[in-house]
C-alpha cells in the first residue's frame, strides 16, 4: 500500500447524493436528523474501488494528492469508511482535511444554537474518524497531518492524534513536511504554508467529486470576519482549468462546479470585472463538453456594475433551461456603520450608503439572469445594536417587497482563529441583539416560501430520481409546518430553543417515532415537527440545553 494516504471525515468526504447544498444537513444537531437519513441521504459514502482509493474525491484532497505526486510521493485518497482497508504497516503519514471538525462554522453555529445545542453531524462525524485513527496509529505507529479551512477549530480543542496542524496553502511547504515523516525525521507541530505562486499550483492528477475545478484563490475585499487575505488573490490560468474540466469530464462528470469566492473576479485586476476572461472562461468550458456550469460565490457590485457579463454567462451555461444556480453572495448587514467599521472593501465602487440599492438592483438583474441569490448575513458583532440590526430588517424588508427571488440567512459572526477579529467571544443565545429574532423569522418566512418553490429544480441534479423523490417529499413535509418554530423563536426572544434540547431523534425510539411521523405526515399532513408531547416521549440529549458545540 502507498506510503501517504489522505482522508477526511464523512461530512467532508461525500457528493451529498449530487447535490451539494444538501451538506448544510450536516450542521444540524446529530440528534435532530436520523443517522439512517444522513448516511441515504445527505451524506451517502462515495464509490470506491477494490484497492480502497476513491473514484471520486473532494477537490482539496485532489490538490495535495497532485503536489505530493510532482514529488515523487506514494500517495492514495481514500474515503473514511476505508482506512482500515488500506493503512497498514507500510503507511507512514496519513494526511486530514478538515471543514468544520468541531461543528463552529457559522451555519453549524446558527443551527446547534437555534436547536437546542449539542454536536452538529460534522463535529460528530469528525469524532468518529478521529477514533478510528487513533487505534490505527497505536497499531501502526504513522505520522497524522491535519490542514484544510478549518484548522483554527483544531487548534481550539486539539486531538491527541494530531501531530501537526498544517495551516495555510499547501504546494508549496507541504510535500516537505510530509518527506520528512516519511523518512523518519521530527515535524513541527505547527506550520503556517507559504502561498504557493499560479505556476506553482499543479493540476489534479484523478477525477474530483462534483466536477470541482477551482479558477480564483482569495478574496481582494478584506472583510474583517473572513479567514481570506485580501493580498493572495490569484486567476488559475485558463489552460489549467481545461485540463482539469477535461479530465473530470473523461470520467464521467457531465456538470461542472467552478470554485470560486467571486466568479465576476476570474481574470480581474483590482476588483474590476474582467468581461471578456469570465465571458471565454466559461465559453472554454461549455464547449470542453460541460452539460451544466455552476460556481459558488458571486458578490452584488459587480453583478450591478456588469450586467452585460451576467447575462452573457447566464446564456452560455444555459441557466435558463436548469434553473437551478444558487450561488452564496455576501449580504452580511444593512447597517452602514457595521460595513464601515468591518468591511469597507465589501461595497466597493459603491459607497456603504448605497448597499441597500446594491442588494436590491444586484438580484433583479441575478433573477433576470435565472440565477437565485443566496444572500449570507453576519449578525452578532460585539458593538453591534439594535438599531443596526434593524438597519438590516429595513434592508431586507426592501429586498422582499422589490418581487425579486432570494434567500437570506441571518448568520451569527464567527471569531475564526485567522481572522481579524479571532479574539471576539462567540455568540450564544443571550449575546445575541434582540432584534436578531425578528430579522430571522423575517428572513425564514420568506426563505421556506422561496425553498418550496425552487427545490424540485435543484434536486433534479441528484443522481438517483428515488432519492430525489424521497428528499422531496422530507422538504415538502418539513417546510410546511416549520415557520411556526421560527415564528415561537422570535416570540420568545430565542428562548424556545432550550426545548428543543429535548428531542433526540438518533436514539432507537427516536427513529422510530421520526419514521411513524413521517409516514403519518405524508398520509395526513401531520407535522413531524410540531407534535405537542414530543418533550414527554423524547430522551434528553446530555449536553446543556442551549450550550454550543462541546
Amino acid at each position: 500500500m502507498p506510503t501517504v494516504v489522505l482522508t477526511a471525515d464523512r461530512g467532508t468526504f461525500t457528493d451529498y447524493g449530487g447535490i451539494s447544498t444538501l451538506g448544510y444537513v450536516a450542521c444540524m444537531p446529530a440528534r435532530i436528523v436520523p443517522r439512517p437519513l444522513m448516511n441515504l441521504l445527505f451524506t451517502p459514502e462515495m464509490k470506491s474501488y477494490r484497492s480502497g482509493e476513491a473514484v471520486y474525491a473532494p477537490y482539496a484532497l485532489r490538490k495535495v494528492e497532485a503536489a505530493l505526486l510532482e514529488r515523487g510521493v506514494d500517495v492514495i485518497v481514500v474515503p473514511p469508511n476505508n482506512l482500515d482497508k488500506v493503512i497498514d504497516e507500510n503507511t507512514k503519514v496519513l494526511g486530514i482535511t478538515v471543514h468544520d471538525p468541531r461543528g463552529l462554522s457559522p451555519v453549524s453555529m446558527k443551527l446547534t444554537m437555534l436547536f437546542g445545542g449539542g454536536p452538529a453531524w460534522n463535529a460528530v462525524f469528525f469524532d468518529e474518524m478521529g477514533r478510528r485513527i487513533w487505534q490505527l496509529k497505536k497499531k501502526y505507529g504513522f505520522r497524522v497531518v491535519a490542514g484544510g479551512p478549518a484548522t483554527w477549530q483544531l487548534v481550539l480543542e486539539r486531538p491527541e492524534w494530531v501531530d501537526t496542524i498544517f495551516n495555510g496553502e499547501a504546494e508549496v511547504d507541504l510535500p516537505n513536511i510530509i518527506k520528512d515523516a516519511i523518512e523518519g525525521r521530527q515535524i513541527p507541530s505547527d506550520v503556517k504554508g507559504r502561498d504557493p505562486k499560479v505556476e506553482e499550483i499543479p493540476t489534479i492528477k484523478k477525477p474530483s467529486r462534483l466536477g470541482e475545478v477551482q479558477v480564483t484563490r482569495g478574496c481582494p475585499r478584506g472583510c474583517q470576519f473572513c479567514s481570506i487575505t485580501p493580498e493572495t488573490f490569484r486567476s488559475i490560468p485558463l489552460k489549467d482549468i481545461l485540463e482539469e474540466v477535461k479530465l473530470n469530464i473523461s470520467h464521467g462528470q457531465k456538470s461542472v462546479e467552478l470554485l470560486t469566492d467571486d466568479i465576476l473576479l476570474y481574470g480581474s485586476n483590482r476588483l474590476r470585472t474582467n468581461h471578456d476572461a469570465v465571458v471565454e472562461l466559461f465559453r472554454s468550458v461549455k464547449e470542453a463538453g460541460a452539460e451544466q456550469i455552476y460556481f459558488p460565490h458571486i458578490s452584488a457590485p459587480p453583478v450591478v456594475t456588469d450586467e452585460k457579463t451576467v447575462l452573457e454567462i447566464s446564456d452560455i451555461a444555459e441557466y435558463k433551461k436548469y434553473r437551478a444556480e444558487a450561488p452564496v453572495v455576501g449580504l452580511e448587514s444593512g447597517s452602514k456603520r457595521i460595513i464601515y467599521k468591518y468591511m469597507r472593501g465589501k461595497s466597493f465602487p459603491f459607497k456603504p450608503e448605497e448597499w441597500g440599492e446594491v442588494i436590491v438592483n444586484a438580484t433583479s438583474i441575478l433573477n433576470k439572469a435565472s440565477i437565485t441569490p443566496c444572500y449570507t448575513m453576519t449578525i452578532g458583532y460585539p458593538d453591534e445594536t439594535d438599531d443596526d440590526v434593524q438597519e438590516s430588517i429595513d434592508l431586507v424588508s426592501n429586498l422582499f417587497s422589490s418581487g425579486n427571488r432570494s434567500w437570506v440567512f441571518p448568520l451569527p459572526v464567527i471569531p475564526m482563529g485567522s481572522t481579524k477579529i479571532s479574539k471576539n467571544p462567540f455568540p450564544a443565545l443571550k449575546t445575541l441583539p434582540s432584534k436578531y429574532w425578528e430579522l430571522l423569522y423575517l428572513s425564514w418566512k420568506n426563505d421556506l416560501r422561496v425553498t418550496r418553490e425552487v427545490f424540485p429544480d435543484m434536486t433534479g441534479r441528484m443522481f438517483s430520481s428515488t432519492l430525489r423523490g424521497i428528499v422531496n417529499l422530507l422538504m415538502d413535509r418539513t417546510l410546511a409546518h416549520v415557520e411556526e418554530v421560527f415564528k415561537e423563536l422570535m416570540e420568545t426572544k430565542g428562548e424556545k430553543a432550550y426545548e428543543y434540547s429535548l428531542i433526540d431523534l438518533n436514539s432507537i425510539t427516536g427513529v422510530l417515532r421520526s419514521i411513524y411521523w413521517f409516514f403519518r405526515a405524508q398520509m395526513s399532513g401531520v407535522s413531524p415537527v410540531g407534535i405537542p408531547s414530543i418533550e414527554q416521549t423524547a430522551v434528553k440529549f446530555s449536553s446543556t440545553p442551549g450550550k454550543i458545540g462541546k
